[in-house]
This record gives C-alpha cells, sequence and structure tokens, in this order.
C-alpha cells in the first residue's frame, strides 16, 4: 500500500485494521500528485470532486458530525505522506472547515469558546501560510500573523499565546483576515469544500518545494514517487487539562535503549510539540526522572511542575504504552508515532517506522534479533550502510573534556561530537561551508526552511524543542550532533549574538557540543577515534557471513592500513606509489630524478628513492600480516612533482649544480596540454623502465625481508593506464625480470602477480586480449568513469548542480557508479578477460567502492571484491552482504 497511499496513509489504514483507534479519513494517492503535474489541479478536482464529497460523508457517518454544520461541526486535517519518510518537509494544515458560522456552532457545541477560537485562528494562520502564499519569501522577512500575534499579546501585556483571552483571538481573526485580503486582494474562503480544495492542491505543490527537494537529493527519493494527501477527521488536544498531544518512540531514537519514551504537551496541538515552540514534558516517568537530572533540577520541583503523562494521566499512559508495544510487535521494528488525546479518549495520529542514529541503528537491529523477533538477514536488511559513518569517526577526548570550559546543558537530542564556529542563518551556513569552514548553528528552534544549513553544518543547537522538535528528528535522520531545549541560552538574531550567563558569544565563535551529553563547550575541544561496541562488531560478523563479495581498502600509509584492518578489511585493493614521494628528501630525489637529463641520472636519483620506498612497503605489508596487497605503480604526470615556486627551483638547481635557467627549462619541457591523457601511468614505465625497476625491486625486496622474519606476504603489482595488450607485456617483462634478480640477491622467493587497472574504455573492450597475460583486474573506476563520459572529474563542479536539477544526471557519476555505461564496460570486461583466464581475480578501487549502490552492482556482476578508504569499509561490507541476501530473494 506504501507505494500507492504513501507511508502515512498507509500506516494509518494498517493500524485501523488491527485494532488501534485511527481517526476516520481517507487518501488521494500518490498517482493523483502525478496526474496533478501533467493536467493541472483544475482538472484533478473535476475527476476527483464527486470520490471526495463521498468520502467526506463516509467521515461524517463515522463520527456523527457534519463537514460545514456550524450545529454540529466536522473539522478534517490535510496532511502530505510520501512513501519514504520526509518529516517536516512538505506541508500540513489543521482544522480545516472552520467559518464565523462553524466556529460560533463550535463554541456552544463543546461548551469552550476559547478552544474553538484558538482552534479558528491556528486555521487562518496555517491556511493563509501554507495555502494562500503568506509566508515570508525571504529568511529575514517577519510572517504577517507572528507579527500580529507579537503585536496582539504586546497590547494584551501577556508573553505566552495561551496566555491570550477569548476576545484576544477573536481579534487576532480579523487582523488575520484583514491581513489576507490586503496581501491577495480577496476574501479568506468561507466554504468547506473550497478550503479543502485550496489544502489538497497546496500539498501536491509542497512536493515541490525548496526544502522537499533538497531533502529528496539527501536521501535519494525519486521525484516521480510523488506524495499522497490523507484528509482525516479532526481530533483536538487543546480541548482543555484532559486533552493533550504528543509524540512516542518505541525505542530510544538516540541511542537505541528499549525504553519507551516521547513529550507531550497538555491542552496543545501537535504542531506545538514538533516545531519546538514550547518545551514539552516527557510521556514517561523515568525519563522524565532523566530530564530531570541532567538539567539539575530536584525530584520535588520534577513532580510539581514538569510531572511525566505516565503521573498525570494514568490511564492513557497505560493505553498509549500498549499500543506502542502493539505497533512494534506489528511492525517488528522501532516505531515513531503520533497521538492526540481529546478529554480523556486517546487517538493515533500516526506511526511509521522511527528515524535513528546510527548506533541506535545498529543497536535496535541486534536487540530485535536476538529478541527472535527478526532473522539474521532482516537484521542485515534493517541498515541503511551509510549511516554506519557516524559510528566510525571521532568523539571527544575525555581528558580534554576535563578542561573544557561547560558553558550550559541541553537534551541530547543526536548523539555525536562537533566543532565550529557560531551561525545564527541558515545560508551563512552554506555560504561559510561552501569557503571550508567548519560551523555549528544556532537557532531558537529550526524549521524545514533551515533544511541546507543544517546539512552544511557540523552541529545544530537550539534554545527550544525537545527530543522530538524538527531539529531533533532531522539532525538523527542526517547523522548530525544536535542538542535541543538549551533553555538558558538567549539567541539574539538581529546582533547576532549567543549569550549564556554572562558570557556573550558572537557569530565566528568557536564552540564544542556534545550530543550524546547535551553539553555545550566554550572553544574546540580534542578528539579521539571512536570505540567499536559489541553490537557493532556482532553486526560486521553477519555481514561476512552472508556477503559474497569481499571488501579491501585504499591505503597508502601504514596507519591507514591499520585502520582499515581494525574495520575488517581482507587486504589492500590500492596502495598509491606516488603519495609516498611527497615528504622533504624523498621529493628531493624524485624531482632529481624528473628533471635528471638522462638515463644515468635518473638512476643515480632512482638508488636515494628505493630505501625510502622499500621502508614503506615494509611496514606496510607488515601490518597486512599476510593479506593481499595491490601496490599501483607510479601513476601521475611528473608534473605534479616539480617545484612551480622560484625560491623551491633555485633549491633544486642548486641541490642538482645546475644553473636556473636550464632547470626551468626542464620543467617547462614537462608541460603538457591534457596532463590527465598524457604522459603518466604505464606510459612512464615503458619510457622510463627504470622507474618501474625500482620500485618492484622496492616492492618484493619489502617482501622478501618479511618473508626472512617469518611473516608472510602477498604481493600484487598492478600497472596502470594499460590500453594495449603490449604496454602491459612490456612493463610485465620488466617487472618479471626485476623479479628474477631480487629473489637471487634476497636468496628467497615468493609467489606475486602482476596485473593491470583497467581504466580506459579500450582496455575494457580487449580485456579478452588483456587477460592473456595480467593476472588480476582492478577496476579504476575513477578515471573509467572520466574517460566514458568524456567529464572532467576536476571541472565536473562548474555544470554538474545545472545536469542534477534539469534531471540531464541523477546523481553525481563520480559518486555512484554509473550502472548503464561505465558499468556495462565493467561487466563486459570482466565476463571476457575470464573466458580467457577462469580464475581471474577483478575488483574495483575507486571511489565507487565504498558506496552501497555501486558496491551492489558489483556484486551483481561477480566480482571478487571491493576496495575503499579505510571509513567507508564497514560500509561496504553491509552493503556485500545485503546484495547478496537481496539476490536469494
Amino acid at each position: 500500500m506504501r507505494n500507492l497511499l504513501g507511508g502515512k496513509g498507509a500506516n494509518l489504514a494498517e493500524m485501523n485494521l488491527i485494532g488501534v483507534p485511527v481517526p476516520p479519513g481517507f487518501t488521494i494517492t500518490t498517482d493523483v500528485c502525478s496526474e496533478y503535474y501533467s493536467i493541472g489541479g483544475e482538472e484533478v478536482r473535476n475527476l476527483l470532486n464527486d470520490e471526495v464529497k463521498s468520502a467526506i460523508k463516509g467521515i461524517e457517518t463515522l463520527m456523527s458530525h457534519n463537514f460545514g454544520d456550524p450545529s454540529n461541526p466536522l473539522l478534517v486535517s490535510v496532511r502530505s505522506g510520501a512513501r519514504a519518510s520526509m518529516p517536516g518537509m512538505m506541508d500540513t494544515i489543521l482544522n480545516l472547515g472552520l467559518n464565523d458560522e462553524v466556529v460560533a456552532g463550535l463554541s456552544k457545541k463543546t461548551g469552550n469558546e476559547r478552544f474553538a477560537w484558538d482552534s479558528y485562528r491556528r486555521f487562518v494562520q496555517m491556511y493563509g501560510d501554507v495555502v494562500l502564499g503568506m509566508k515570508p519569501a525571504e529568511k529575514t522577512e517577519q510572517d504577517p500573523f507572528e507579527a500580529i500575534i507579537e503585536q496582539v499579546k504586546e497590547e494584551a501585556g501577556v508573553k505566552l499565546d495561551n496566555e491570550l483571552s477569548v476576545e484576544n483571538l477573536k481579534d487576532l481573526v480579523v487582523r488575520f483576515k484583514k491581513a489576507v485580503y490586503e496581501r491577495t486582494g480577496k476574501d479568506f474562503p468561507a466554504d468547506p469544500y473550497e478550503q479543502l480544495w485550496g489544502a489538497v492542491m497546496a500539498v501536491f505543490n509542497s512536493w515541490m518545494n525548496e526544502r522537499a527537494i533538497l531533502y529528496r537529493k539527501m536521501e535519494g527519493i525519486p521525484a516521480e514517487w510523488g506524495t499522497a494527501v490523507t484528509v482525516q477527521a479532526m481530533v483536538f488536544g487543546n480541548m482543555g487539562n484532559t486533552s493533550a498531544t504528543g509524540v512516542c518512540f518505541s525505542r530510544d531514537a538516540g541511542n537505541g535503549e528499549n525504553l519507551f519514551n516521547g513529550e507531550y504537551l497538555i491542552n496543545a496541538q501537535g504542531e506545538d510539540v514538533v516545531a519546538g515552540i514550547r518545551t514539552p514534558q516527557q510521556i514517561t516517568k523515568i525519563g522524565s526522572q532523566r530530564w530531570a537530572e541532567r538539567g539539575g533540577i530536584s525530584e520535588a520541583d520534577r513532580a510539581a511542575k514538569y510531572p511525566s503523562m505516565e503521573e498525570c494521566m494514568p490511564e492513557i499512559y497505560a493505553e498509549l504504552n500498549a499500543i506502542q508495544q502493539k505497533l512494534e510487535d506489528h511492525y517488528s521494528d522501532m516505531q515513531d508515532m503520533e497521538f492526540t488525546v481529546q478529554e480523556g479518549k486517546l487517538w493515533l495520529l500516526q506511526t511509521r517506522n522511527g528515524k535513528r542514529t546510527g548506533s541506535a541503528m545498529v543497536k535496535i537491529a541486534c536487540d530485535l534479533l536476538h529478541e527472535g523477533k527478526i532473522t539474521e538477514e532482516q537484521a542485515i536488511m534493517r541498515i541503511e550502510p551509510n549511516k554506519l559513518d557516524e559510528l566510525l569517526h571521532p568523539v571527544f577526548d575525555k581528558e580534554a573534556l576535563k578542561k573544557a570550559q561547560l558553558l550550559t546543558k541541553g537534551l541530547p537530542a543526536s548523539p555525536g561530537a562537533a566543532t565550529g564556529q557560531i551561525v545564527f542563518f541558515a545560508d551563512d551556513a552554506a555560504a561559510w561551508n561552501a569557503e571550508g569552514k567548519k560551523v555549528i548553528i544556532v537557532r531558537q528552534e529550526t524549521s524545514p526552511e533551515d533544511l541546507e544549513g543544517m546539512t552544511a553544518s557540523q552541529g545544530i543547537l537550539t534554545t527550544r524543542g525537545g527530543m522530538t522538535s524538527h531539529a531533533a528528528v532531522v539532525a538523527r535522520g542526517m547523522g548530525k550532533c544536535c542538542i535541543t531545549g538549551a533553555g538558558e541560552m538567549m539567541v539574539n538574531m538581529v546582533e547576532r549574538t549567543l549569550t549564556i550567563g554572562k558570557t556573550v558569544l558572537h557569530e565566528g565563535d568557536r564552540i564544542s557540543i556534545n550530543g550524546t551529553t547535551g553539553e555545550v563547550f566554550l572553544g574546540e575541544v580534542a578528539t579521539v577515534a571512536a570505540e567499536m561496541d559489541d553490537d557493532f562488531r556482532t553486526l560486521m560478523t553477519l555481514a561476512d557471513k552472508h556477503a559474497r563479495l569481499q571488501v579491501r581498502t585504499n591505503a597508502d600509509t601504514p596507519r591507514d592500513a591499520a585502520t582499515a584492518r581494525s574495520f575488517g578489511a581482507v587486504g589492500i585493493g590500492l596502495c598509491r606509489t606516488e603519495h609516498m614521494f611527497f615528504e622533504a628528501e624523498k621529493i628531493k630525489a624524485m624531482r632529481e630524478m624528473i628533471l635528471s637529463e638522462n638515463e644515468e641520472g635518473r638512476v643515480k636519483a632512482l638508488e636515494k628513492i628505493l630505501p625510502y620506498q622499500r621502508k614503506d612497503f615494509y611496514e606496510i605489508f607488515k601490518v597486512m600480516q599476510g593479506l593481499p596487497v595491490t601496490v599501483r605503480l607510479l601513476d601521475p604526470p611528473l608534473h605534479e612533482f616539480v617545484p612551480h615556486d622560484v625560491k623551491q627551483q633555485e633549491e633544486m638547481a642548486e641541490a642538482m649544480g645546475i644553473d636556473l635557467a636550464t632547470l626551468t627549462a626542464r620543467i617547462e619541457k614537462l608541460n603538457e596540454q591534457n596532463p590527465m591523457l598524457g604522459h603518466r601511468g604505464c606510459r612512464l614505465g615503458n619510457t622510463f623502465p627504470e622507474i618501474t625497476r625500482m620500485q618492484t625491486r622496492a616492492i618484493l625486496g619489502a617482501c622478501c625481508q618479511l618473508q626472512k622474519e617469518g611473516i608472510e606476504t602477498h604481493p600484487e603489482i598492478m600497472v596502470p593506464l594499460v590500453g594495449i595488450l603490449y604496454e602491459f607485456k612490456q612493463q610485465e617483462e620488466v617487472i618479471r625480470a626485476t623479479a628474477e634478480k631480487v629473489f637471487e640477491e634476497e636468496g628467497v622467493r615468493l609467489d606475486f602477480k602482476v596485473g593491470t587497472m583497467i581504466e580506459i574504455p579500450r582496455a575494457a573492450l580487449t580485456a579478452d586480449r588483456i587477460a592473456s597475460s595480467a593476472e588480476f583486474f582492478s577496476f579504476g573506476t575513477n578515471d573509467l568513469t572520466q574517460m566514458t563520459f568524456g567529464y572532467s572529474r576536476d571541472d565536473i563542479a562548474s555544470f554538474l548542480p545545472h545536469y542534477l536539477e534539469q534531471k540531464i544526471l541523477k546523481v553525481d557519476p563520480f559518486q555512484v557508479l554509473d550502472q548503464k555505461g561505465v558499468g556495462q564496460l565493467i561487466s563486459m570486461a570482466t565476463e571476457r578477460g575470464r573466458a580467457i583466464r577462469p580464475e581471474l581475480k577483478v575488483g574495483i578501487c575507486g571511489e565507487h567502492g565504498g558506496e552501497p549502490s555501486s558496491v551492489k552492482f558489483c556484486h551483481r556482476v561477480e566480482l571478487n571484491y571491493v576496495s575503499c578508504s579505510p571509513f567507508r569499509v564497514p560500509i561496504a561490507r553491509v552493503a556485500a552482504a545485503q546484495a547478496a541476501i537481496e539476490e536469494r530473494k
């Protein structure tokens, strides 16, 4: 049902079927959204008008109220619902169906005039913002309705919205309607059906609003899916002290603890909770006690001023607790639920699989597995591989924390550690991030309009809101560190200052936030590497058990190799030798080799480099302890190594004993029109075979030394940028001849492989010929993508945003493997290579090796392994397991 009814509509229908109290309603499908964008709103209304009226009559029968009837009014909500959860990204309208006659009837029927007029002013404001376009286009403009509210509160001498009198609320409605007429030139619509259709069309329009588009790009949600619209009978949490509204989770969304939790507000509507306008109270007693403890509030004050729902409404709490367990058992997953209590009756308004942090995702999957509620395969499939990234990066150093100055504490809404410069506006956060600055966005509360800035920030800090506010939910979904409800802070958006007690911080000042504890520190706090827990290790063991595809790493240093091994890499798929040359003495010798005018000079310089290279390889192979290591011979154009500033050129000329003019002339000679297609890769080795000899001696000499020490090695020497069989054969001859000399000198023999990097389309097309000599293939997907598309990976940024916006490209092909084009070359080359050499080992070692959809493609075309950066090894391991499970299904 989800594809047609959206997540919200499908789950409401499902809850109804299993006996959960849900207000009646109906759903307009995602197909209609597609029709809306193809044939227009008026046509859609004509097609659906009779069905919608019939569905409204169905709600009227079930609720015993009538839409638009002043004596017995039915009000409805109009909500969006895509098939994938998009919290806060699209629009909602509540209390629809009110007009001047209906509000009077509602007052009389309920005997609660304040409730009726409060609902009416909320409806006019929401409808004006969402449907009539009253929401300011510029972030610096004030919402006209909010300006009127502030004006009326000032006149009435009150500070909070809920302190306004009935007469104040009536005055608000009059002023709101006047503002609508002044802005739009039309009266606020009084006809309930006109209101309804306006709201339905507005929800469809919100599918293409700026924040929804941005969120879809972040989450990989296709635009063609569309949103459903659910129309549902209103139930009211703002009918007095026996009414309430809230959001709850069947388990902790931050750390995965199996503890029912959530927040609620008495005498409020749902938007009050998620918007962070009022700081809500906890649902459970234990949650309330923990919240008070973090805030330094005594138990007596907590019980008196901030009681939990469990204490205030014990019967409703018991019913809610039973329902949340029922829903988790039904869906076999952690649930995120919205509810309303109307005059003592509980209604569930929504359930969905809850957004969660990376650590909570792993813990919940493992706990549900251990509880027998899901299988091993289901546990693996519950993991979003990219979210594992959150678990692998640094946390605050405990010793540094002891010295840090604590400024304040808020609610730990999304765990992690973040340090950065304060910014107060989302567009500034995006701009500063683009300049390479690390920022923390500080707000009173966030809204969906802040999404771009939240994405660009290291962390999020708000003065208002709870654990279920917009900032908290979105931050957890994005894996961002977040603290909400830090009430001691004062944010001045005009002067761009943050005041905490006597400390005044300005935009650009640095702070550090700990989303795990809710603590805010002055300045930068040092970080250390994260530690993997038992649940993470369990998940990785399960992944390896179910995966066929192996995961290696790209590592050029012993440290990177050790990190990758700790994350479960089973070898090195790419060790780039050029990265070893950029240290002080090494780069001097390298430059001397490049700038020598003859072979004798080059050999002399290479003799200086050899011991450095051998030491580097010795340390890397020693770390890998018998796992295979693929070493790529020198690949980049030589001009990348030479000095380009005058001072370094002078030093180089003096060291080589030549004049500056001679040196600069040799440097000029190295310049190429298109160096990425020029003198690089195997072309270097074939032009200057002495380079290949030196590197072969370094690699195999290091391995011989380790073998003497009793440490097994499995070297694989990779020739880069081959396009012709004879390019490879010439390099292979040099490598094998040099190997024989090394083995003779060392008195040791060892097995090694010689293979090639397939990164030129011609190599893929002639893979059967190349496989007649090459013992393994490794696809360099970065260059293969570049040469297949004809896009420069260094210059694609100049047109990529336009291509993505215009849907010429769906994704950046340098981040997500192009399976139809580049993927076809990989598949074809693998098949042709194995036709000649059935035992041919094949992998990829570009950036795509750690991207989940690309990993799954590599499984499908039967590669042996993928190789990726160390911190993406766990991501690739889980993606490989998911690929195997999907194939079996």
